[in-house]
């Protein structure tokens, strides 16, 4: 579960990055690295879900 916390923080940095970049800048390629960060991140969550669920029984 370290591992999934580690790496979701990486990627919701990455996303914030990118996001602030195509809001302030309008960034175009940032807007699209945002939006597949976020994807990514939600995969990440669900995983997160099982392996808590799983540590809570």
């Amino acid at each position: 579960m370290e591992q999934i916390l580690k790496k979701a923080a990486e990627l919701y940095a990455a996303f914030e990055n990118d996001a602030n970049s195509q809001v302030e800048k309008g960034n175009k390629a940032a807007g699209t690295r945002a939006r597949k960060a976020s994807l990514e991140l939600e995969k990440l969550m669900k995983e997160f879900r099982k392996a808590s669920l799983a540590a809570a029984k």
